[in-house]
């Protein structure tokens, strides 16, 4: 068994709702959005977040603005929707019971070994 790739897929199945909370309270950048992952030890390539952003983006949960840079070429950011908002406060919910089950059944299995 392949404990790297159980290990990503695990990351890869939250990423959507990691990239969600980073635009919670701000927009941002691509390249801000990666720090901010990287930060919190959650490691992630640009190939996979330019791909999310767009769905998300098509599915209505981001906007997006350009804005002039004085460091470069001009930068896209990314902001919540109201529906991207609506979203992100049901994956929370869902985040919360599933990880509370995870961390019964865990805690179970930990004290019976």
């Amino acid at each position: 068994m392949n404990i790297e790739n159980t290990k990503a897929q695990m990351r890869k199945g939250i990423l959507e709702f990691c990239i969600l909370s980073v635009l919670r309270e701000n927009e941002a950048y691509t390249s801000e959005i990666l720090e901010t992952l990287k930060e919190a030890r959650l490691l992630v390539v640009e190939g996979t977040v330019y791909p999310l952003l767009t769905r998300l983006k098509n599915d209505g949960l981001l906007t997006y603005r350009w804005e002039e840079s004085s460091s470069g070429p001009p930068r896209k950011y990314y902001g919540l929707t109201e529906l991207g908002r609506t979203f992100l406060n049901e994956l929370n919910n869902t985040w919360i019971e599933l990880s509370d089950a995870v961390h019964t059944i865990t805690q179970k299995t930990e004290h019976h070994e």
